[in-house]
């Protein structure tokens, strides 16, 4: 049987165009596409239920949503009309969003953990089809359940993945959640550290670390020219060390080398401020937290992922051949 990998898409392409990715992924064998929600650009929502009205078979998830901006009712009620629209198909992937934006935006993520743990612990008994009361430091439900008056009202299938980069929150998503969506721009012994945190929290609930999905997204850049994909990781890495300054943490980047960048670009950074600043960001990095050069080269990569504990990449294809990038990890 072949290694499972999925796709990622974000927002450098035409909406519409997405739907042609998502497809060919389909038919080149991909296991399931993951759509980004991250900076104030494109929701993942619209986006994946478009994937599942135009397939069949891949599964389509939220790489990933944040648990502050939607009500858990309104969260639960999603996800079931994503389940009706691809039954067994859709994924919850869920995170805990990122300052400065949060705060940027009204959001003040106190105790992210508790707050974390009560959307899971209360979106999971919903999506059981369960009436549920809850009375938390975040989230306050009084007898509610998914009014279903039409249609199935079965439990439905729906796992839920926490999006997790530091070392409490990798913990508690191995106690509480059915996978982990390891994060990208970090080098593959971040990996090694994180599958302990994630084995700790799975025995605090009597669970082995196989039973932990672990999907990690990977930045990856295709290109029978190698230097012209190096950079068109190296603009990435430039826009992604200024504005998440989690990402920066996890992948090992010098302060001075962060700050710097973040001296030059602003919020949201312009082209002109990236190409200023892209020349910060060493080839050596590049190598280290991408995978990124010729389809060989990016193969050998990505798979150093998995041999440091990631059950399924989430290819993030940077640069403009997303044909090019399905074809070279095709599995049919």
């Amino acid at each position: 049987m072949s290694k499972p990998i999925a796709l990622y898409l974000q927002d450098a392409h035409d909406l519409r165009d997405g739907l042609d990715y998502v497809q060919y992924a389909e038919e080149r064998g991909f296991h399931s596409v993951w759509q980004a929600e991250s900076r104030l650009v494109r929701d993942a929502i619209v986006p994946i239920a478009a994937y599942a009205a135009v397939t069949e078979k891949i599964k389509v998830g939220t790489g990933v949503i944040n648990n502050w901006t939607r009500n858990i009712g309104l969260l639960a009620s999603t996800f079931l009309t994503l389940d009706d629209l691809a039954q067994d198909r859709v994924i919850c992937g869920i995170g805990a969003w990122w300052d400065p934006l949060a705060e940027n935006v009204g959001i003040d993520r106190r105790k992210p953990l508790t707050a974390m743990k009560e959307t899971v612990t209360v979106l999971r008994r919903l999506l059981n089809m369960e009436t549920v009361t809850f009375d938390g430091e975040f989230v306050h439900v009084k007898g509610i359940e998914l009014d279903v008056v039409h249609g199935r009202k079965e439990p439905r299938n729906v796992p839920i993945m926490i999006g997790a980069t530091g070392p409490m929150m990798l913990e508690m998503s191995g106690e509480i959640a059915d996978g982990v969506v390891m994060n990208y721009c970090v080098p593959v012994e971040y990996n090694d550290m994180a599958l302990e945190q994630i084995k700790k929290g799975a025995e605090k609930a009597g669970r082995s670390l196989d039973d932990v999905d672990r999907p990690q997204l990977v930045v990856c850049s295709v290109s029978e020219d190698r230097e012209e994909a190096i950079d068109q990781s190296r603009e990435l890495l430039t826009h992604y060390l200024a504005q998440q300054p989690h990402i920066a943490k996890a992948s090992g980047v010098e302060e001075e080398i962060v700050q710097e960048i973040q001296a030059i670009l602003g919020w949201p950074a312009t082209h002109e401020q990236i190409q200023e600043a892209k020349h910060l960001v060493p080839d050596s990095l590049i190598d280290r937290i991408t995978a990124s050069g010729t389809p060989e080269e990016a193969k050998e990569k990505v798979e150093r992922y998995r041999e440091h504990g990631s059950t399924m990449p989430i290819l993030y294809p940077v640069g403009g051949d997303y044909k090019l990038l399905i074809d070279t990890f095709a599995r049919k």
